[in-house]
C-alpha cells in the first residue's frame, strides 16, 4: 500500500534523517545520470526530491504520484509539474519518456506487473528508467519510522528477475543509505562518511536501498513487412491518431483494360 503525500513530504523535507537520506541517493543518482540535456525526465511515486537537479537541463520535468498516496504541488516557487496519476495509466503518450525514475513507487504497489508494463510503454526508444527499493538486508527495510520501511523490500536478483520479466534489460546496479536510519547526531554527522566507504562493501548487505538501471528492450519484428506508400496524403487527416489503411491505387493502364467499354 502507497504511503501518504504527507508522510513523504515531512520526512525528506522536514526530518534531518529525510533530508541526509534524500543527499545519499540524489548523490548517486547523479552519478548514473550527470545530465539529462534536452530530454524528458519522468519520476513515479515520490521522486522529487531526485528530481530538482534535472530541472535546469531536461527539455521536460513530470512527477507522477499515485492516487492512494495523493499529490503536493512541486516544486516550490515555480510552475507545477507534478500530477495524480492512475497507477497503471498515466496520462503520458507511448514512447515519450526519455529517463525515468521509480521511487517509493515499486515495492508499495499491489499491481506491480501493471506497474512495470506502463513504466515500458512510456519510455521511448534507448529510454531508460531507474527502480530505487530497500535493500531485504539493510538496516534502513527494518526500520518503519522512514518510508523505505514500508512495502516489499528486495535483493539485486529479484529485483533483476522481475525486470526481465517485464521486458527490461538491466545495465548496472548500486547501492546507497549506507548510514544507519537514526537521528541521533553523531551517526548524522557521520553520515557523508559511511557513504563514501559503502561503495568499497558488497552492494547486496549493506545499502539501504537498491538502484538498478535498466534499458527498454524492444524485440524487432518478425515476418515479411508490406509497406503501403501514398504520393499525396488526404490532407483533412493530417494529425490524427490513426487513420484506416488507404485503398490500393490502380494505374491508368490497368483501369482501361478492365473497363469493358474502352478500345484497344
Amino acid at each position: 500500500m502507497h504511503l501518504d503525500v504527507q508522510d513523504l513530504r515531512n520526512f525528506y523535507y522536514r526530518s534531518t534523517l529525510g533530508r541526509a537520506a534524500q543527499g545519499a541517493i540524489r548523490t548517486r543518482v547523479q552519478e548514473l545520470w550527470p545530465e539529462t540535456q534536452g530530454q524528458t525526465v519522468a519520476g513515479f511515486g515520490f521522486a522529487t526530491p531526485l528530481l530538482r537537479p534535472y530541472l535546469g537541463d531536461a527539455r521536460r520535468v513530470v512527477a507522477l504520484m499515485p492516487g492512494p498516496q495523493g499529490v503536493m504541488p512541486w516544486p516550490a516557487g515555480q510552475p507545477n509539474v507534478a500530477v495524480l496519476a492512475e497507477e497503471t495509466m498515466w496520462p503520458v503518450e507511448t514512447g515519450h519518456i526519455d529517463r525515468l525514475i521509480v521511487l517509493h513507487g515499486l515495492e508499495t504497489s499491489e499491481r506491480g506487473s501493471d506497474l512495470l508494463e506502463e513504466c515500458w510503454r512510456v519510455l521511448g526508444p534507448g529510454g531508460k528508467a531507474l527502480f530505487i527499493v530497500p535493500n531485504r538486508s539493510g538496516l534502513w527495510a527494518r526500520r518503519d519510522g522512514t518510508p523505505f520501511g514500508h512495502g516489499r523490500p528486495y535483493s539485486v536478483s529479484q529485483l533483476e528477475a522481475q525486470l526481465k520479466h517485464h521486458n527490461f534489460l538491466p545495465e548496472r546496479h548500486t547501492a546507497a543509505l549506507y548510514q544507519p536510519p537514526s537521528e541521533r547526531r553523531f551517526w548524522l554527522k557521520a553520515g557523508p562518511l559511511f557513504e563514501r566507504m559503502g561503495r568499497s562493501v558488497v552492494t547486496s548487505i549493506a545499502g539501504g536501498v537498491l538502484i538498478v538501471e535498466v534499458s527498454k528492450r524492444v524485440y524487432t519484428p518478425r515476418g515479411n513487412s508490406i509497406k503501403d506508400a501514398v504520393s499525396t496524403p488526404v490532407k483533412v487527416l493530417e494529425g490524427a491518431v490513426s487513420a484506416a489503411r488507404p485503398a490500393p491505387v490502380r494505374s491508368e493502364a490497368r483501369a482501361r483494360s478492365s473497363d469493358p467499354g474502352s478500345s484497344g
